[in-house]
């Protein structure tokens, strides 16, 4: 264990276990191991503080779907006016995602940058939370659009947090436990929420605005929590700048939009699928609580246990499926298979009346897998000075998809109801699927490396080096 432990997280003394190239730190005086940058101890309680510092954010962001009945009669909005809480926290990480590693890099530098995401997601979270004590709806909305400038760019900062302070094949498993401790939020606030709401309508003897405002300002203290990480995760990361002659971490990213012009079919392809794919699942569990409530006739806690089950899937999964695509390669066939499997979960709910457990367990391992798969498969088809560019411009397209057919499908349920929504989450995993099928051709006609095994790209990486030095 103590052997695995070096191995994950870096040597217990002689060097410092951060990025390349840093300045060879002056000798230390001796420190108690908690507070020593280069101990194992310091350097788990920094791991903990990042795995943390994007909790409130995941945790607050499903909110509205942990309330989606109260909200819906405390307000006395339609389905149509509630998922525009979602569609608003997109609007703004439409362009928000080419400028994130901007300004972490060159205007507040990763601490000030943290902290500043992390008050923007608390003051959105009060702002929704005073639009529902004041029964202005209106002002959720703008709460949302505040919450979201902060929620996207926070995950940005996270993550050249974990690239700062860890490298090599460490930092694979650091990125798999930050998404298992994302999950782990929303997992959390899906099954606690409703129960909150119930308390504070106990304790106030009625149900209403001030009820839903009163719990969505108590959901709001893991917001507080992150920002307490944040704040103390910018002292340690100060403080080991100056013991070891650490650079403050950047996240690399080079943004050039003139680079769009030269992405290849195979990463438009690429875009089609995430857009499709995602589509289906964020929107769905948005307006999941209340369609297993209705149709399957669940309790409110059984449709929250269910409704969670994507992200209680995900936690563990997504580091091991990680791990497993990492070692086989084919990516494009593992991605097929997400989406056929998330196809069959969505025909399963639409026109059947089985178990729903099944078809959402079977959307939690294909929605785990397809998010291993799929991302990484951007830097197989672009260069490395293009990746800031191609991941932001993936990820704008899909916060705009995202709120399209967000607001989209709230439409469709105010008019047509749960089935014809299905059938529409269908069709876009539909679409998804036509995107991977010409994504498989594509590749196979123009000799692309996306579903060679990982034996094959690396054994033809090594052939290329060996060239290079000759």
């Amino acid at each position: 264990m103590a052997e695995e432990e070096r191995a994950l997280l870096g040597p217990a003394g002689g060097g410092d276990g951060f990025g390349d190239g840093g300045v060879s730190p002056q000798p230390l005086r001796p420190l108690p191991s908690a507070c020593d940058p280069r101990r194992l101890p310091h350097r788990l309680l920094v791991l903990a503080l990042m795995c943390f510092l994007g909790f409130g954010s995941y945790f607050c962001y499903d909110n509205p779907a942990a309330l989606q009945t109260q909200v819906q009669r405390d307000m006395k909005v339609n389905t149509a006016q509630f998922m525009a809480l979602y569609a608003w926290y997109s609007w703004p990480n439409v362009v928000l995602c080419f400028f994130g590693g901007f300004l972490i890099d060159r205007v507040f530098g990763i601490r000030l940058g943290t902290i500043i995401f992390s008050i923007f997601v608390c003051a959105g979270q009060v702002v929704f939370a005073l639009g529902a004590l004041l029964n202005t709806f209106w002002l959720m909305d703008a709460g949302r659009f505040i919450f979201g400038i902060g929620g996207e760019s926070l995950a940005v900062a996270q993550n050249t947090y974990a690239v700062s302070w860890f490298k090599g094949k460490e930092l694979n498993l650091v990125f798999g436990l930050q998404l298992s401790m994302a999950r782990i939020g929303s997992t959390v606030n899906m099954n606690i929420m409703g129960w909150i709401y119930s308390r504070v309508r106990d304790l106030l003897g009625y149900t209403g605005p001030s009820t839903l405002g009163l719990t969505l300002m108590i959901g709001g203290i893991t917001c507080l929590f992150s920002l307490m990480c944040a704040l103390i995760l910018a002292y340690l990361d100060k403080r080991a700048e100056k013991l070891l002659s650490k650079e403050q971490g950047k996240t690399g990213e080079v943004i050039k939009l003139t680079d769009v012009k030269d992405f290849s079919l195979s990463l438009w392809l690429i875009f089609v699928i995430c857009v499709c794919y995602y589509a289906a699942v964020f929107p769905f569990i948005g307006l999941g609580k209340v369609f297993f409530i209705e149709k399957f006739k669940f309790s409110p806690q059984e449709a929250s246990a269910i409704n969670s089950i994507v992200y209680i899937i995900s936690a563990p999964m997504s580091p091991v499926f990680g791990l497993l695509v990492d070692k086989l390669g084919k990516n494009i066939v593992w991605v097929l298979c997400a989406v056929i499997t998330t196809l069959a979960s969505h025909i399963m709910l639409a026109f059947t009346f089985w178990n729903p457990w099944i078809a959402m367990c079977l959307l939690g391992v294909a929605y785990s897998l397809l998010a291993c798969a799929l991302w990484p498969m951007v830097a197989f088809v672009v260069p490395e000075h293009q990746l800031g560019t191609a991941y932001g411009f993936m990820q704008s397209i899909q916060n705009l998809g995202l709120a399209i057919i967000a607001i989209a499908a709230g439409m469709i349920l105010d008019t047509r109801g749960y089935l014809f929504l299905e059938v529409f989450f269908s069709a876009c995993v539909c679409l998804s699927l036509i995107a991977v099928v010409m994504l498989y051709f594509v590749n196979h006609l123009t000799g692309g490396d996306l579903n060679w095994s990982a034996k094959k790209r690396e054994k033809l990486q090594k052939a290329a080096a060996t060239e290079k030095e000759i």
